[in-house]
């Protein structure tokens, strides 16, 4: 039987941000993780992307992954574009606004995960188990009790769950769940445009769901994440290429020329999660095991690697001042503090998608003239690109400027 301190459920781009953030604090770690993720990439971008703000890429650099993730494909982004359809109501955002050289970059999840797998695979006091299947966990008064499906058996002070929106330590630490559909669904393809993206990400609010354009690493090419009620996503899904392609042109008012598919096309249901506790006797979760937002603002991916650095931070402050990291008492600080960022980015979508769903014109106007106010309020827009680059609220010591 093994013995860890940390044993991290989900070898994903939060559970192995949790481990770099621990590598060197004296406890000895594990991350378990159902596959391999490939060694190499494909020769062309993948679909799921995210759009990494500073906050993020803060904590990354700091724990040394950011360079080889540069070195794989990522885009810079500078400037960030939002309008209404039809309408005067629109706004725009650029990095030099708040004295910053970009507002982010967008990045293929599998580009994050496989440089951060190669960095802590290289790190003393991390195991590494993968292909691992869990098959049960057990909670004692001192530690926590795990099998595999191959007859291991672990034991722990603490298990952290990273193990997504489906998260099985969830389940099995009986952590109750509230959720919502959101009555939409993503559409995620890659985008050939007959325009120049120039490093801009791009977002239309159409009365059916937005439709986000973000850059990628060649200068016609787009990653799009196109909300949809689910029928009307099957659909487009389904449609020959040359009929898919007239349809996204105009619904991108055409605002980077004709549009190409040169991907698949992946249809992703969206549902809004918040666990009811982020902490348990002997368990901590993190990331999408913990809430799931919508993919309005791309900050799914940025909320969990926050997560992630602050949960590290309060295991280390545990761990020094000895007391026992896996009690829910001593856990409580780090669940306080992050569902209510999550409560609030939660909101903040919900009212949001709600304020710009469907085609009531005083909805309408207040939308095209909050828009336009926003973009001309003396000291509203910095503070809006200062939110959305990450750099509001209580921060992780990782992931402060």
């Amino acid at each position: 039987m093994q013995a860890y301190d940390v044993v991290i459920i989900g070898g994903g781009m939060v559970g192995l941000t949790v481990a770099a953030a621990l590598h060197d604090s004296g406890l000895r770690l594990a991350v378990l993780e159902g596959q391999l993720p490939p060694s190499t990439l494909p020769a062309q971008p993948d679909v799921r992307v995210s759009a990494i703000n500073l906050a993020s890429q803060n904590i990354l650099q700091r724990l040394g992954v950011w360079s080889a993730i540069m070195a794989r494909r990522s885009t810079p982004y500078a400037k960030m574009e939002v309008w209404e359809q039809d309408s005067f109501g629109r706004i725009a955002f650029a990095a030099n606004e708040i004295n910053a050289p970009h507002l982010g970059h967008i990045i293929e999840n599998s580009v994050i995960q496989q440089a951060l797998w190669e960095h802590v695979s290289r790190l003393e006091g991390v195991t590494l188990l993968a292909p691992a299947q869990l098959k049960q966990a057990a909670f004692g008064e001192n530690e926590a009790f795990l099998t595999l499906d191959d007859g291991q058996m672990l034991t722990t002070r603490l298990l952290v769950g990273a193990d997504g929106a489906h998260s099985w330590l969830r389940q099995q630490a009986d952590i109750p769940l509230t959720f919502w559909d959101y009555g939409h669904s993503a559409l995620v393809a890659n985008i050939r445009v007959a325009e120049g993206h120039e490093n801009c990400a791009r977002q239309i609010f159409r009365p059916q769901g937005p439709l986000a354009f973000l850059p990628l690493s060649e200068p016609n090419l787009c990653s799009i994440v196109w909300s949809l009620p689910p029928q009307e996503a099957a659909q487009l899904q389904a449609l020959p290429a040359e009929q898919f392609n007239a349809q996204l042109s105009a619904a991108f008012d055409l605002r980077l020329g004709l549009c190409e598919l040169v991907s698949e096309r992946q249809v992703i249901p969206l549902t809004a999660r918040y666990a009811r506790s982020f902490a348990a006797h002997r368990v901590a979760l993190v990331g999408d095991a913990a809430h799931t937002i919508h993919p309005l603002a791309g900050l799914g991916v940025n909320l969990g690697l926050q997560d992630a650095a602050a949960l590290a931070q309060e295991i280390v402050r545990l761990h020094q001042s000895g007391r026992d990291i896996g009690l829910h008492a001593h856990l409580r600080r780090y669940e306080r503090w992050r569902k209510s960022e999550a409560a609030l980015m939660l909101a903040a979508m919900q009212g949001f998608r709600d304020l710009f769903a469907g085609h009531n014109p005083a909805k309408k106007l207040l939308r095209d003239v909050g828009l336009v106010l926003a973009g001309q309020l003396p000291g509203v827009k910095p503070q809006l690109i200062r939110h959305a680059c990450g750099l509001s609220g209580e921060l992780p010591q990782l992931a402060r400027p």
